[in-house]
């Protein structure tokens, strides 16, 4: 089994993501550049937070036009796990991968803290090891994360189970107080159609070991490699 985690000019949470795989779950992982079609193998996809291209026009726009995404559509088409953080989000949404789209936060500032976000569904390979209802704390770092959609596509999303996290409070109360970014139903990542696609604006990332504050992201990755490595 091999993980692979994409970089593209301006990534900056790539070796975060490598080094929960290589260095905290112990899996076969690789960097995989954006300019390259070969996902050599990986059986599963991450796509990294940062600042891919600069976030030139808008977040992910240019990012969806690598090489490598059309080789990451191929294998999220043919049921292939792909997971995007924050600026991953960002990049999937743009490539079609995800709907709705990541607009800038509502107090049009930088938003850095801690969160808690609560798990809304159990059923998918990023979120099998999580009960439903549970709380998380994990940390955000971005300007667009403000996730919109239209109203069909929002009631789909509902009606499906398709809204992995919402943002809570401590308590696991989802209100406008516990919305850091002003986020549609205080949504803070969703499942694609095909349940094999999921993209978060929290880091798990950064949040996958206690001497970081929390390890409460490592229970995303975990429940990734469960699905696919064999016990």
């Amino acid at each position: 089994m091999k993980f692979g985690v994409l970089v593209f000019p301006g990534s900056n949470c790539d070796h975060d993501t490598y080094n929960v795989f290589e260095s905290v779950l112990h899996q076969p992982v690789t960097f995989l550049w954006h300019a390259s079609e070969d996902l050599q193998g990986c059986d599963a996809i991450l796509v990294p937070g940062g600042f891919a291209y600069g976030d030139y026009l808008r977040t992910g726009a240019l990012a969806r036009f690598a090489p490598v995404m059309e080789s990451v559509k191929k294998f999220a088409a043919a049921g292939g796990p792909v997971m995007g953080i924050c600026n991953g989000f960002q990049i999937l949404c743009e490539a079609g991968l995800l709907p709705g789209a990541l607009l800038r936060n509502r107090d049009q500032r930088y938003i850095c803290r801690q969160v808690h976000l609560r798990a809304e569904t159990s059923d998918s390979p990023f979120t099998h090891g999580l009960g439903r209802g549970e709380v998380l704390r994990l940390p955000i770092g971005h300007m667009e994360g403000n996730y919109f959609c239209d109203e069909q596509t929002l009631e789909i999303l509902r009606r499906e189970d398709r809204i992995a996290f919402r943002y809570c409070d401590a308590a696991g109360e989802v209100t406008a107080e516990a919305n850091p970014n002003g986020s549609l139903d205080n949504i803070a990542g969703i499942l694609s159609e095909g349940r094999n696609v999921l993209g978060m604006m929290p880091h798990p990332d950064r949040s996958s070991e206690r001497l970081l504050g929390s390890a409460d992201g490592l229970r995303l990755f975990q429940s990734l490699a469960d699905t696919l490595v064999p016990a």
